[in-house]
C-alpha cells in the first residue's frame, strides 16, 4: 500500500440542525429542543467525500434516540462505521429553565445556550464528555465608586462554565451555582416591583466578576460528582467597547483571594 494511504485525515460536518431531548431536572426524560450537530473523524486518507453520507446515515440511524442520554453510546456507532481512530461530537442547543423574579414570583422562562460533547479514540475504553452553559448574571462595574452615594452601578457578565464528570450534571444545578453568587441573576421578565428591587439592590451592594468566579471555583471544587470544571466570565461594561474576562479551572490553585474586586 502507497505510504499516502496510511496518513490520517480529519472529515466531518458542522452544524446540522436536529431534534433532540437534553439532560434536565424538570423532565426526566429530556427536555425536548432542536440543536445543532457538529461531527469530526479522523480516518485514514483513503476516505471518499461520498462517505459524509455516513454521517447522516447514523444520525438517522439514531433518530429517536438523538440526545445527551444516548451520546456516550452512540459515539461508539462512529467510530466502528467509520473505522476512525478517533471522533468528536458536539451538539449546540438551547435549554430553557424555569424561573421565579425576585420579589413577585411570577414564573419566567430563560434560555441558557450548552455545549455537550463527546470525544473517543481507539486508545479509550470510554468517551470523555464535557458540559458547557453560558450562564449570565449582573455583577458590580468596577468603575463603580464605593464610596459616593449612588456610586454603584452593574455591568452584565457571562459565565461560561464547563464540567467533565461520570454522570451528567444537570444544567439547573449550574445556572443555581451562578445565580447565588451573582449581584442578580438575570430574568427574561420582570414585573416593576422586581425591576425596582435590582436597581436597587445593584446600587446598594457591590459584587465584583472576580469574586463571583472565585466563589463559583470554591462550590465547584467542593462537588465530588465533578471531575474537572473550568469557569470562565466575561464582562460587557457600559462604559466601553470591549469586554474583559477572569476565569479559572480545577487544578489550577491559584486562590482569587487578594485581588483587588474593582479590578475586573
Amino acid at each position: 500500500m502507497p505510504q499516502e494511504k496510511r496518513l490520517l485525515v480529519d472529515v466531518g460536518m458542522k452544524k446540522m440542525p436536529f431534534p433532540m431531548k437534553v439532560t434536565s431536572h424538570a423532565y426526566p426524560e429530556g427536555q425536548f429542543t432542536v440543536g445543532d450537530i457538529s461531527i469530526n473523524a479522523r480516518i485514514t486518507s483513503e476516505f471518499e467525500a461520498r462517505w459524509i453520507d455516513k454521517f447522516i446515515q447514523i444520525i438517522h440511524k439514531h433518530r429517536d434516540r438523538i440526545g445527551t442520554k444516548n451520546l456516550r453510546d452512540n459515539i461508539l456507532d462512529y467510530m466502528n462505521e467509520l473505522k476512525a481512530a478517533s471522533v468528536r461530537i458536539n451538539y449546540d442547543y438551547p435549554i430553557f429553565v424555569e424561573k421565579l423574579t425576585p420579589v413577585s414570583k411570577e414564573k419566567c422562562l430563560m434560555r441558557y445556550l450548552c455545549t455537550y460533547s463527546a470525544k473517543i479514540s481507539s486508545t479509550d475504553e470510554t468517551p470523555k464528555v464535557v458540559f458547557k452553559i453560558d450562564i449570565p448574571a449582573i455583577t458590580t462595574d468596577p468603575a463603580s465608586a464605593s464610596d459616593k452615594a449612588g456610586g454603584l452601578f452593574g455591568q452584565l457578565s457571562m459565565v461560561s462554565l464547563e464540567v467533565n464528570a461520570p454522570n451528567d450534571i444537570f444544567p439547573e444545578d449550574l445556572v443555581d451555582i451562578v445565580d447565588k453568587h451573582s449581584l442578580s441573576p438575570v430574568y427574561s421578565f420582570l414585573t416593576a416591583e422586581d425591576q425596582l428591587h435590582i436597581i436597587q439592590k445593584v446600587h446598594r451592594e457591590k459584587k465584583s466578576s472576580v469574586v463571583m468566579t472565585d466563589e463559583i471555583k470554591e462550590e465547584l471544587a467542593r462537588r465530588p460528582e465533578i471531575d474537572w470544571f473550568s469557569a470562565h466570565c466575561f464582562n460587557f461594561s457600559m462604559l466601553h467597547s470591549f469586554s474583559t474576562m477572569v476565569g479559572i479551572e480545577k487544578g489550577m490553585w491559584v486562590p482569587f483571594t487578594g485581588y483587588d474586586s474593582d479590578e475586573i
